[in-house]
């Protein structure tokens, strides 16, 4: 299949007069397109300007490893209806009016018919109907709405409580680059082969690498995410260019693994997903190989990743085979440091530290399980 040529037949399949609406056939349903000549994205020195047509034709062009890595999953749309600008912000809950861009977890009034959902619960308590998206169409829906982004739960319907992925996510703090992170990303990748576990990076987009690891969906986020901080830890003791300090201020110029990213309700950009940045990077997957040789992570975009997949994807047996967590459970059990802090919306967790930041803690405010004590 020669998907640089799919790309441009999507694009030019259709016909736009005066920009008026566009039907597009995705495996033989139709997904109407409004306003398909509007700029997604402005011209950089490295790719034109992007349109809505051209967004659409490259989720219809990577239909079937995106669905590979999201189908039947709960996944949230990040979506930017006028586009992303440089400047621009996505908005940080459903009270902010003010961003360009939101996340949408339940999906909207006026979906097609042909969408399915799935209920997921919230670490409040609440509930939502997501996209669970089973065909290529769907996405193309999706990317017609304004969505850039798939935000996808680490689990699949029907079982929405036991995640069947780890996911690692190896973020550069200020004063670290994306080499930093590649260098990272390959002693992890040496110590997840001790482990008897195989890992599948991809770039995040931006500076970053994450590191999916399929596992046995028989564990709860909880178990997973203290998984990742036992993994971190070890990551830790190998390199000095590591951190898993939760609060900023403490972890300096070092490659911190972000263990909350597999807490319940928290997701990753997905594989083959465009980011809200110049030059519509895509979050892309590859193999260890050919991530070892990545300079500039952004040289993966809307352009060019249709042509990358002329040589297959480089993710396509990553369910052939589902691995224990035990061994890393072990390093969390057995390696010193307890229980790490939880993000600020979750409710207070067993064991969990004060949520107070170091430079700002006074010990005679707090008991020894973290709770403040009332003045």
């Amino acid at each position: 299949m020669f998907r640089f040529q799919q790309y441009h037949q999507y694009r030019a399949s259709v016909p736009s007069p005066n920009g008026q609406p566009i039907v597009m056939d995705v495996d033989g349903v139709d997904v109407r397109v409004t306003s398909p000549d509007r700029v997604i994205y402005e011209p950089t020195t490295r790719t034109p300007a992007v349109t809505k047509r051209d967004v659409c034709a490259y989720v219809a062009t990577v239909g079937g490893p995106l669905l590979a890595a999201i189908g039947g999953r709960p996944t949230a749309m990040e979506r930017w209806p006028d586009g992303w600008r440089d400047g621009m912000r996505l908005a940080v809950g459903p009270t902010d009016k003010d961003g360009d861009g939101f996340y949408q977890k339940r999906l909207p009034k006026g979906a097609p018919a042909y969408v399915e959902t799935v209920q997921v619960t919230f670490p409040s308590g609440r509930t939502a109907d997501e996209l669970c998206p089973t065909r290529a169409a769907d996405l193309v829906w999706a990317a017609q709405m304004g969505t850039l982004t798939f935000h996808p739960w680490p689990v699949r319907r029907p079982d929405v409580e036991h995640p069947d992925e780890l996911r690692l996510d190896l973020d550069p703090q200020p004063g670290t680059t994306f080499a930093d992170a590649r260098r990272v990303a390959d002693v992890l990748r040496e110590l997840l082969d001790e482990l008897g576990l195989r890992g599948y990076p991809k770039t995040s987009g931006s500076r970053g690498i994450h590191v999916y690891v399929r596992i046995e969906p028989r564990y709860t986020f909880e178990q997973v995410r203290h998984a990742a901080i036992g993994l971190g830890r070890e990551l830790e003791r190998r390199d000095a260019g590591v951190t898993t300090a939760w609060w900023k201020e403490e972890r300096g110029s070092r490659i911190f693994l972000d263990f909350n990213q597999n807490n319940r309700d928290r997701t990753i950009a997905s594989a083959w997903s465009l980011r809200a940045r110049p030059g519509a990077p895509v979050s892309t997957p590859m193999t260890w190989a050919r991530l070892a040789d990545v300079v500039d992570p952004a040289e993966y975009n809307l352009t060019t990743v249709p042509d990358y997949l002329d040589d297959g994807d480089p993710w396509a047996d990553i369910d052939a085979e589902a691995f224990s967590l035990e061994p890393l459970l072990h390093l969390w059990e057995t390696l010193p440091g307890g229980e790490l802090n939880f993000p600020p919306d979750y409710p207070k967790m067993p064991g969990e530290p004060p949520r107070v930041q170091p430079s700002k803690k006074v010990a005679d405010h707090w008991d020894a399980d973290g709770n403040r004590i009332a003045d």
